[in-house]
């Protein structure tokens, strides 16, 4: 039964992850564009949210309902302001401008809110937990797996059935081609953007829900996103989903073998998954 509640609580981390990484998979897998800041913007939103609750003292409902919408701002105006600049078919540039945005953020951070870790408090939710059988199922990373679930869905039918989803995968196909085709492609692409980051706002709450957030926690997050794209297979949004599933299952596992096997463990899934079937999980033909 030890392992099972593993792989539960597994499932329940990687609702977490997830919420990174169909953000990425939406850049990195669909628009190849490396952004580097991506878990830097993860903990610069859940900072924000920190402040804001306590100096206003809102509840979790009220932070995502202000993050989710101040990350799409911010991802709106970084992919007009810097990415479409450099979006082509070296990502190089994309990956160096990136780079160059992740330690801005997290000087500022440190500037700011310096080195402690902070936390955002659940209330009562953080230790409310439902009974199945022996274990006991915490209610707050089954909501955190639920939207994840949501989220994933819902970004997955955006790509599927609309005409911006048509028109994103157009421009990520053939930039060139899709513009001669009438699509404003720097439009397109900023607002898939805003969608990547302003999902990170939800999932920032979470982040400082679940664990404690620093400035220099950025880099954990963005190898976790990486990983997760990359064992679901590129430009597959329920393939992240599946690979953030994979990674937290893992990590779980791996911290009930030894506390230092924990993300020891989901990078050598990583790597085995990378060796053995680098088109990812998921992958599309």
């Amino acid at each position: 039964m030890t392992w099972v509640d593993a792989i539960i609580q597994g499932l329940l981390l990687g609702g977490l992850y997830a919420q990174y990484a169909i953000g990425m998979a939406l850049m990195f897998g669909v628009m190849r564009i490396v952004n580097i800041a991506h878990g830097d913007l993860v903990i610069l939103l859940a900072l924000i949210g920190v402040s804001m609750a306590g100096a206003w003292g809102v509840g979790l409902e009220s932070l995502i309902l202000m993050l989710v919408p101040l990350g799409a701002i911010v991802g709106w105006v970084l992919q007009r302001g810097v990415l479409n600049r450099v979006v082509g078919s070296d990502p190089l540039r994309s990956l160096i401008a990136t780079f160059g945005l992740s330690i801005a953020l997290q000087n500022l951070m440190l500037q700011v809110w310096s080195a402690d870790t902070r936390s955002i408090s659940a209330g009562a939710l953080s230790t409310m937990s439902v009974k199945v059988g022996p274990l006991f199922i915490g209610i707050l990373p089954m909501i955190i797996l639920m939207c994840g679930i949501v989220l994933t869905a819902g970004l997955d039918a955006v790509l599927r059935t609309t005409s911006f989803g048509r028109a994103l995968r157009a421009a990520a196909a053939d930039h060139e081609a899709a513009t001669l085709s009438g699509v404003d492609t720097k439009e397109v692409y900023a607002r898939a953007t805003a969608i990547a980051v302003g999902i990170l706002g939800m999932a920032a709450v979470f982040q400082a829900t679940r664990t404690t957030v620093a400035p220099a926690d950025g880099g954990a997050q963005l190898i976790y996103a990486f990983e997760a794209v990359i064992i679901g297979g590129m430009g597959s949004i329920w393939g992240a989903f599946v690979g953030a599933m994979t990674l937290g299952v893992a990590q779980v596992v791996g911290f009930r073998i030894d506390p230092g096997w924990g993300v020891l463990l989901g990078h050598v899934v990583f790597l085995i998954v990378l060796a053995s079937r680098p088109q990812g999980l998921m992958s599309r033909s």
